[in-house]
C-alpha cells in the first residue's frame, strides 16, 4: 500500500466526544467514524485490524476442533419465546416487526438460534461432543452508549455453543475453550486474566469472564497479583487430553480473580496483603456453563447408548472481536498514538521517504517495499509529498510496530534507519538487512 493512494483520514486534533484513549486514537488514526450512537463504519484501517484479530480467533478455534459456520443477525421471536427469555432480556434487546406482522429480533446472542439448528440434525450421541461457532455482527440497544467500540449497540463478537451428552464433558468443553482463549489473547499481544463472573442473562452457575487490566474498564477488578506472572506461552496442549486442559484452568484461577459483581472480601482478605490488588479491567470474552437450560425447553435431545432420550448438556463462549480492537490501544499507547503488537498490526512495517522525487530514495523505498510483499509481509509506504515531521507523526499515531526511514543522506552511506515504534531504539543497517530483520521478526506470528 502506498499511502499517497490509500483512504487514511487522520485527525490533527482530539476529537471533543472521545472520552478514553482508544475511542481518541481510534477516531483520529483514520479507523473508524460514528454513524449513530454507537454504530460505527469501520474504515479500512479499522478493519484491516479488525479482520487480523478475528483471523486469530478462526485459527485457535479450529486448532482446538471446534467447527465454523455463520448464522444470520436478525432472529424470529419464536425461538426465545420457546427458551423464555424473550420477555426477560430486557430493553437491550432490538425487537422488530417484519411487514407479515412476524415478531423478529437482532440478535444480541445466538443460544436459542443454534440449538434449533443442533435439534433439527442431531439425534444421537455418537454425534458428540460437538461445538460450533461463528463470528457475526450483534445488537444489544445500551442505554448509554460510549466509549467508541468499547461499549457500542453494534459489536462483531466470536460466539461458540457446545454439545455433550454429559456435565463432565460439558466441563471439559468450558476447560478447553478457557486454553484455546489464553492462546489467543497472548497472540494478540494481551495478558487477559479469567475472573470468576455473574452470568447474568445467560444463565448458569459456571462462567469466567476475561478481563484485560487497564484504567478505563467498567469492572472494578480485584486479584492476587502472582496472578499476572502467568504466561501460557508456546506450549502445546492436546485439547481432548481432559487432565490436561483441567490442569491448564487450575493453574490459572486457583489465585483470586473477581469482578466486583462476584467479589468475597472475607476470601480476598485472606490473601497476603502485598499481593492484593484492586484495579479496573476490560471484559474481552466469557465462557459459560449452563447444563440443559435451553436443551430441556427446546428439545435439544439425543439417544443415549442405553436407547434413552436425553437433553444435551451446553456451554456458550464469547470474545469481543471488535472491542478487542479498543482494548489492545488500551493496554498498548502512548502520548504521541497507537502501539499495535505484532500480531494484530494492520502493517506489519512502515516505510518513510524523506526525499519525495529524488530518483536515489525513490528507487531504495520501491526496492525495499518489493522486498517485503515478495516476502509476503503487508508494508505501508508513505510516499506523500510531505514534511519529515509529519510523516513521522502519522507513523507514531497510526502505531506500526516498525518503520523503516530512507533518506539521500544515509543511503549516500548504504543504510537505512530501522526505528521500533514501542521502543523508539532506531538502528542503521543496508536495505538487505533491514528487509532481513523485519521478516525474522514476523516468522511464526
Amino acid at each position: 500500500m502506498r499511502l499517497s493512494r490509500y483512504f487514511l483520514p487522520v485527525l490533527k486534533e482530539n476529537p471533543a466526544e472521545a472520552q478514553i484513549v482508544s475511542h481518541r486514537y481510534m477516531l483520529r488514526a483514520g479507523m473508524i467514524k460514528q454513524q449513530a450512537a454507537g454504530i460505527y463504519s469501520w474504515l479500512p484501517m479499522g478493519f484491516k485490524v479488525l479482520k487480523r484479530i478475528e483471523e486469530i480467533v478462526h485459527q485457535e478455534q479450529i486448532r482446538a476442533g471446534h467447527i465454523p459456520m455463520l448464522m444470520p443477525t436478525l432472529q424470529p421471536a419464536d425461538l426465545w419465546r420457546e427458551s423464555g427469555r424473550y420477555d426477560d432480556y430486557g430493553e437491550e434487546m432490538l425487537r422488530i416487526t417484519d411487514r407479515h406482522k412476524r415478531d423478529m429480533l437482532y440478535g444480541p446472542t445466538n443460544e436459542e438460534m443454534i440449538t434449533d439448528i443442533f435439534r433439527a440434525h442431531v439425534g444421537s450421541y455418537k454425534d458428540l461432543p460437538m461445538t460450533l461457532y461463528h463470528v457475526q455482527w450483534k445488537f444489544r440497544d445500551e442505554i448509554r452508549p460510549r466509549f467508541g467500540v468499547m461499549r457500542g449497540r453494534e459489536f462483531y463478537m466470536k460466539d461458540g455453543y457446545n454439545f455433550d451428552l454429559t456435565k463432565e464433558d460439558a466441563l471439559h468443553a468450558y476447560n478447553r475453550h478457557l486454553v484455546s482463549y489464553l492462546r489467543t489473547y497472548e497472540r494478540m499481544g494481551l495478558q487477559a486474566i479469567p475472573m470468576r463472573a455473574d452470568s447474568g442473562p445467560i444463565g448458569g452457575d459456571d462462567t469466567h469472564e476475561f478481563l484485560v487490566l487497564a484504567s478505563t474498564g467498567e469492572s472494578e477488578v480485584f486479584y492476587d497479583s502472582e496472578i499476572t506472572d502467568l504466561k501460557f506461552g508456546d506450549r502445546d496442549i492436546d485439547y481432548d487430553d481432559h487432565a490436561a486442559c483441567r490442569a491448564v484452568l487450575e493453574e490459572f484461577t486457583s489465585r483470586y480473580a473477581r469482578t466486583d459483581e462476584t467479589h468475597d472480601e472475607a476470601v480476598f482478605n485472606q490473601i497476603p496483603e502485598a499481593r492484593r490488588r484492586v484495579a479496573r479491567g476490560i471484559e474481552v470474552g466469557q465462557i459459560f456453563y449452563f447444563g440443559t437450560k435451553y436443551s430441556e425447553p427446546m428439545g435439544a435431545t439425543v439417544v443415549n447408548d442405553k436407547g434413552e432420550r436425553v437433553p444435551v448438556h451446553m456451554g456458550s463462549h464469547g470474545i469481543g472481536v471488535s472491542r478487542l480492537v479498543g482494548a489492545i490501544i488500551e493496554a498498548s499507547h502512548d502520548d504521541k498514538g497507537i502501539i499495535w503488537p505484532e500480531g494484530v498490526t494492520p502493517f506489519h512495517c512502515g516505510i518513510v521517504n524523506l526525499k519525495q522525487g529524488d530518483a536515489a530514495t525513490d528507487g531504495a523505498c520501491a526496492e525495499i517495499y518489493a522486498a517485503l510483499v515478495k516476502a509476503g509481509l503487508e508494508p505501508l509506504y508513505d510516499d506523500r509529498d510531505e514534511r519529515a515531521g509529519a510523516k513521522f507523526a502519522t507513523m507514531d499515531l497510526i502505531g506500526l510496530p516498525w518503520r523503516i526511514t530512507v533518506g539521500p543522506r544515509g543511503l549516500a552511506a548504504g543504510k537505512v534507519e530501522l526505528t521500533s515504534r514501542r521502543t523508539g531504539d532506531s538502528e542503521e543497517m543496508t536495505p538487505e538487512a533491514a528487509v532481513a530483520r523485519i521478516k525474522a521478526i514476523y516468522e511464526g506470528i
